[in-house]
C-alpha cells in the first residue's frame, strides 16, 4: 500500500487574492521578474537573427546555464558545443520550463524563417503545482505548437506535453538527457566499510515528502538488518532542513545518515561514484540527469516506478517501487516497500552495478546526444 501525497504537502495551502491563485512555488516576485525578461528576450528576437550561412549558430532565448540544477546544466553542456549567439543567431533553442518568449516573438521568427528548436520537459499538473496549472501550460503551450522540432526528454514528457498542451503536428523525437561517460564513470577503487547510499536533488517544501518516506524506509530497513549508510547531498531551504534533522533525531540515525549540502558539476562525479547506490523518490520525475549520473558512476537506482525514469532504469540496474500513476495527486511507496526496496537494490550489488554501467554506455552517450543536435540544426537549415 502507498502513501498518498495531496499536492503542495508541506507548503501552505492556496491562498485567492482578487480571485487568483497565489502560488508558494511560483510566488509573485518571481512573476514579475520573468515578465520583465520575457520582454527583454522578446527585443533580442527581433534584434537578432540571419539568414543561414551555412554555420550554426545558436540562441537559447534567454535560458542560463550554471553548474547546479537540471536545466542550468543541460544549456552549460550545450553551449560547450553550440556557443550561444544572441544577434547573429540561425537557430533559436528552447527549454519548455523556461517559456520566456511571447507569443509576437514566437511569430516573428517564424516570419523570418529562424528554425526553432524545442527541449519539452515536464508540464504543470495539480499533482506538485499549487497555482493556475492551467495558465501555465497555456504560455508552455505557445512554444510547443510553433516549435519547428521538439526533442522530448523522454515517452513520458512527449505524452504528458500531448495530454496538457494539445496535439501538435511538427515532427519530433525522443532523446534522452545525456552524460559525459568519461567525466562519470565508476571508481575503481571504492571499497567502502558498508554500503553507501546516496540520494541528491535540491529540496525545497514541496518536494520534502520524498526524503522524509527516505528516512522512515531507511529506518525500518535498518531495524529489519540492513547494515548500510545515507547521504544525502544538495541545497535545502531552512524549513525542509531543520525538519529532517529533527527527523534524523526522531528515528535514532544520526551515526547512519548524513548531509553533505549543495554541490555542484564539479564534485558530482566523485560524490557519486564514492556511493554503492541512489535512490529517488520523486513521484512523475520527468527524465533526471541525477538517475543518468548515477548509472554512469554505476549505481543500481531505487525509484518510484513513475513518470520517466523506469524508461531510464533497465530491471538489472534497478529496482522500480509501484505507485499510483496520475497528475492529481503524489503517490509514495509505503515505507515497507521502500525498507525492502533498500535491501533488494543492495542484493547481489557488483552485478547491479555492472548493469547500471552498461546502461549509461548504451543509451546516455552524450557524444550521441551532440549528434542528434547537430543532425537537426542541420537539418533545419537546409530547408530554410
Amino acid at each position: 500500500m502507498s502513501l498518498n501525497v495531496r499536492k503542495n504537502f508541506y507548503s501552505s495551502k492556496k491562498r485567492r487574492k482578487g480571485g487568483s491563485v497565489v502560488s508558494s512555488i511560483d510566488p509573485y516576485h518571481k512573476k514579475i521578474f520573468r515578465s520583465c525578461w520575457r520582454s527583454m528576450q522578446g527585443l533580442i528576437a527581433i534584434l537578432g537573427g540571419k539568414r543561414s550561412s551555412g554555420k550554426v549558430s545558436v540562441w537559447y532565448a534567454g535560458a542560463q546555464s550554471g553548474n547546479i540544477g537540471g536545466p542550468l546544466v543541460k544549456v552549460q553542456r550545450l553551449k560547450e558545443f553550440f556557443p550561444e549567439s544572441r544577434l547573429n543567431f540561425t537557430h533559436a533553442y528552447l527549454l519548455s520550463n523556461c517559456p520566456y518568449l511571447p507569443m509576437w516573438a514566437l511569430k516573428w521568427l517564424k516570419w523570418r524563417r529562424i528554425p526553432i528548436v524545442l527541449n519539452q520537459n515536464g508540464v504543470f499538473y495539480p499533482a506538485w503545482f499549487d497555482g493556475d496549472y492551467k495558465q501555465k501550460n497555456s504560455e508552455m503551450a505557445k512554444a510547443w505548437q510553433l516549435a519547428d522540432y521538439v526533442f522530448y526528454q523522454s515517452n513520458f514528457c512527449k505524452s504528458s506535453a500531448e495530454k496538457f498542451l494539445g496535439k501538435r503536428s511538427g515532427p519530433g523525437e525522443v532523446l534522452f538527457n545525456a552524460v559525459d561517460l568519461e567525466h562519470f564513470k565508476p571508481d575503481p577503487a571504492r571499497k567502502n566499510t558498508r554500503p553507501i547510499l546516496l540520494h541528491t536533488g535540491k529540496l525545497t517544501r514541496h518536494m520534502l515528502y520524498r526524503v522524509e518516506a527516505l528516512l522512515r524506509g531507511f529506518s525500518l530497513a535498518l531495524m529489519k538488518g540492513l547494515d548500510a549508510e545515507l547521504r544525502i547531498a544538495g541545497w535545502m531551504d531552512g524549513f525542509v532542513f531543520t525538519r529532517l534533522t529533527q527527523l534524523v533525531k526522531e528515528l535514532d540515525l544520526g551515526e547512519r545518515v548524513s548531509f553533505l549540502g549543495p554541490y555542484d558539476q564539479r564534485v558530482a562525479p566523485s560524490l557519486y561514484s564514492s556511493a554503492d547506490a541512489y535512490v529517488t523518490l520523486t513521484f512523475n520525475d520527468a527524465c533526471p540527469s541525477s538517475v543518468i549520473e548515477a548509472l554512469a558512476c554505476g549505481l543500481p537506482v531505487l525509484h518510484s516506478a513513475s513518470g520517466g525514469v523506469p524508461e531510464l532504469v533497465t530491471e538489472k540496474a534497478g529496482v522500480g517501487l509501484p505507485v499510483e500513476n496520475g497528475y492529481d495527486r503524489i503517490d509514495v511507496p509505503s515505507i515497507d516497500l521502500i525498507a525492502d526496496g533498500l535491501a533488494e537494490i543492495l542484493n547481489d550489488l557488483p552485478v547491479r552495478q555492472a548493469a547500471a554501467r552498461e546502461r549509461a554506455v548504451e543509451a546516455f552517450d552524450i557524444k550521441n546526444w551532440v549528434g542528434r543536435h547537430s543532425a537537426i540544426f542541420e537539418q533545419l537549415s537546409a530547408r530554410r
